[in-house]
């Protein structure tokens, strides 16, 4: 926590202790370990690490992952709990029916669901806050491990009763200014910056699935280019018309990856291996054609 907040005052409201229980705790944590972690300096309120502190987190981080694992056995616990995150589109259309379906399946999993974006899943999970993630951005983290699970083309969309209707089209034949915008990764950020407006930024752009849907419900005049995936799940709430995206460079395909830590405690690897192994049968049966098949275990 204190590496969390850089602030001892905060780190023990946070933690619902006094301020010198934690400073004594930091203080016995040092004095066993034999060296500084971290830096006080006067006049500033943030805390900084030593390099030796840096060198502890991931110590640290490992500890927590044992010391979850012993209040499991201690407490004759069966049930394993995994939190997962992901980002919302992929939570409201790929995943949730697999959610429903492991729960049904295995009454020896709980799960805690939580929605974030890329570059806070990756963070998270090296903290172990989380135990398995899904992201569109491949970062390189020391201590993850990150897998392609998914492979999507990307597919404009248009509302039937207004659509120009054209199997394959040209984003040159679309007004801008009708465009719904949502950025699905950096690879096609960069594209859409190059091919389709030059402008500082999109007329309309969103964040969320549910914005996408309630907006196309209510105008039906815009165009929104999204993955494979996500014209699936509109497919079933709108009337629409797919058109593949005839640019002689296409849009970038988006890829999808699962993360995990590399460092879990046994019981936690067999509740991910149980996640992992029924969520490549979902995605077979639902996804095959932008599913990838399972990797090799390192």
């Amino acid at each position: 926590m204190i590496v969390q907040t850089k602030n001892i005052t905060k780190t023990s409201e946070n933690l619902y202790l006094s301020q010198p229980t934690v400073s004594h705790r930091l203080k016995s944590l040092e004095d066993e370990l034999n060296t500084k972690l971290v830096v006080r300096k006067k006049g500033h309120k943030t805390i900084e690490l030593t390099p030796k502190g840096e060198e502890f987190i991931s110590i640290a981080q490992r500890w927590m992952t044992l010391w979850k694992e012993m209040q499991m056995l201690q407490s004759g616990q069966e049930k394993i709990l995994l939190t997962v995150g992901c980002i919302d589109t992929l939570h409201t259309t790929v995943m949730y029916p697999f959610y429903l379906k492991l729960l049904r399946e295995q009454e020896k999993i709980d799960l805690s669901l939580r929605t974030h974006q890329s570059s806070e899943l990756y963070g998270l999970l090296e903290k172990h806050e989380l135990d398995i993630a899904f992201v569109y951005h491949h970062l390189h983290y020391k201590n993850v491990i990150a897998t392609p699970v998914l492979r999507e083309r990307m597919y404009l969309i248009q509302n039937k009763e207004c659509a120009i209707q054209k199997k394959r089209i040209h984003t040159d034949e679309m007004d801008p200014r009708k465009e719904l915008f949502f950025s699905w990764d950096t690879n096609y950020q960069i594209w859409h910056d190059q091919y389709i407006t030059q402008s500082p930024h999109p007329h309309l752009q969103v964040d969320s699935f549910m914005l996408i849907s309630n907006i196309l419900a209510s105008d039906k005049d815009l165009w929104l280019i999204a993955p494979a995936s996500t014209v699936r799940e509109l497919s079933r709430y709108h009337d629409l018309y797919v058109s593949e995206i005839a640019n002689e460079t296409p849009p970038p395909d988006r890829f999808t990856y699962e993360i995990r830590h590399r460092y879990t405690g046994a019981m936690l690897h067999r509740g991910i291996h149980l996640f992992d192994t029924m969520l490549q049968e979902y995605l077979r049966e639902n996804y095959r054609d932008i599913w990838i098949s399972q990797r090799s275990e390192e």
